[in-house]
């Protein structure tokens, strides 16, 4: 079905409100440990603002992910920006009548404390999870999901492996191959590197299985890869060698299928020794402004491939980002908030098409998620006109984007 108008409705509405600063987040100089604390405070309100309904019958959907940790810029984000639609929906009147409460657990990034974290929401009586945030998290509660026949949507796990784990997992975000070809096209296409040195983490599957279909879909282009760096989560601090290899090559352009972490790393110790290299990431880079420590001058003329740029001029990114910016004291979202923010919107969608109401089983529900999403066409924030769609398998298919990092800002490239 079309949705191109619902976005647009729901987001008018959204805008006469008055949206008060809940303190969710600190201002973007704060730590993790801040934001989180007052992100989950924020969470923990507005649920019990939006639990209020007319009926006891409630949608229970939990999220997963890391508010803590390395990974917290993350985890914060799909929180903010999946309880923030949840309270437009309840705003709006429910889904099909019915409020939406919304709870998120912290799993630290963690597999074991992941699989907890949905053994917690289960017993709190979730419906739907809107979760996990990372791959290998995703991978391990997906199992549990699977045994369970319940509905989960991923705004963030973009292995491969996480929906290929059941046919109940669908993404919200680009899958790894994906992400992979679609950078090697668009640095082509672009002219943006002849020669092009990679560095991956080789014990993570986020990074694999960027790095293969890359360096697949290079074979196409009209660059040249000269250097190949592999990392592992056992050394992940000391990037000197991959480095030196890529300077010696000649390399002129640097691509970084990692998270923001070790990219804030690699671009402190590289111009620590004096190089000139052009760097592009993938979505594991978002969040890269918002490490502690770090000079964010040396992130400037970076490249991403991504869904979202929070300094777009299209209508509804503007509106979710002053939004988000009125709830979370003026903390920035990023695309991994942008996608939760779609993915609750769309879990709304479908829902609304199959005609469910909260009284359901998780697993009939699970099964009429199932059929209506291999059948939705959905246009968000992070879509182009034409929408998202989703295969039976549970990948996305959309149009992506690329950002670079001017003046400390995210901005679209043409």
């Amino acid at each position: 079905m079309k949705m191109k108008k619902v976005l647009s409705m729901v987001l008018a509405g959204a805008m006469v409100l008055s949206l008060a600063a809940c303190g969710g987040g600190s201002s973007s100089g704060g730590s993790d440990a801040t934001k989180a604390a007052d992100a989950t405070q924020a969470a923990d309100a507005t649920q019990a603002a939006g639990g209020e309904a007319s009926s006891d019958a409630v949608w229970k959907i939990g999220g997963i992910g890391p508010i803590t940790g390395g990974g917290a810029a993350y985890g914060i984000a799909v929180m903010n920006a999946s309880q923030l639609a949840a309270d437009e929906i309840n705003a709006a009147g429910g889904i099909n009548g019915y409020k939406v409460e919304y709870q998120f657990q912290d799993d630290e990034l963690n597999n074991e404390k992941s699989v907890n974290a949905y053994n917690s929401l289960k017993d709190w009586g979730m419906q739907i999870l809107l979760g996990t945030v990372t791959s290998g998290c995703g991978i391990a509660v997906g199992a549990e999901t699977v045994s369970d026949n319940m509905f989960m949507l991923t705004p963030s796990g973009s292995s491969q492996d996480v929906a290929d784990t059941g046919d109940n997992i669908f993404q919200v975000c680009f899958t790894d191959p994906n992400q992979g070809a679609k950078s090697a096209q668009y640095i082509g296409e672009n002219g943006l590197g002849d020669k092009v040195a990679i560095i991956y983490d080789s014990s993570d599957p986020y990074s694999t299985g960027i790095y293969d279909t890359f360096k697949a879909e290079a074979a196409n282009q009209s660059f040249e890869i000269v250097a190949e760096g592999a990392f592992t989560a056992d050394n992940k601090t000391d990037f000197s060698v991959q480095l030196q290899q890529a300077n010696d090559a000649g390399a002129t352009l640097v691509f970084l299928p990692i998270y923001y972490t070790e990219a804030a790393m690699i671009l402190t110790q590289s111009a620590a020794k004096g190089y000139n290299f052009n760097f592009f990431g993938c979505d594991g880079m978002d969040g890269i402004l918002t490490v502690e420590d770090f000079d964010t001058s040396l992130a400037e003329g970076l490249m991403l491939l991504t869904p979202f740029v929070p300094t777009s001029e299209e209508e509804a990114t503007k509106t979710f980002v002053d939004n988000y910016h009125a709830k979370f004291d003026n903390l920035d979202p990023n695309q991994f908030g942008a996608d939760a923010y779609d993915g609750m919107y769309a879990l709304k969608a479908a829902i609304e098409a199959a005609n469910l109401t909260p009284d359901a089983s998780v697993s009939d529900i699970c099964d009429a998620l199932k059929t209506q999403f291999t059948s939705l066409n959905y246009v968000g924030i992070t879509s182009d006109e034409a929408g998202m769609t989703w295969v039976a398998e549970g990948y996305v298919d959309k149009a992506p984007k690329a950002a670079k990092i001017e003046n400390g800002q995210y901005v679209m490239m043409e």
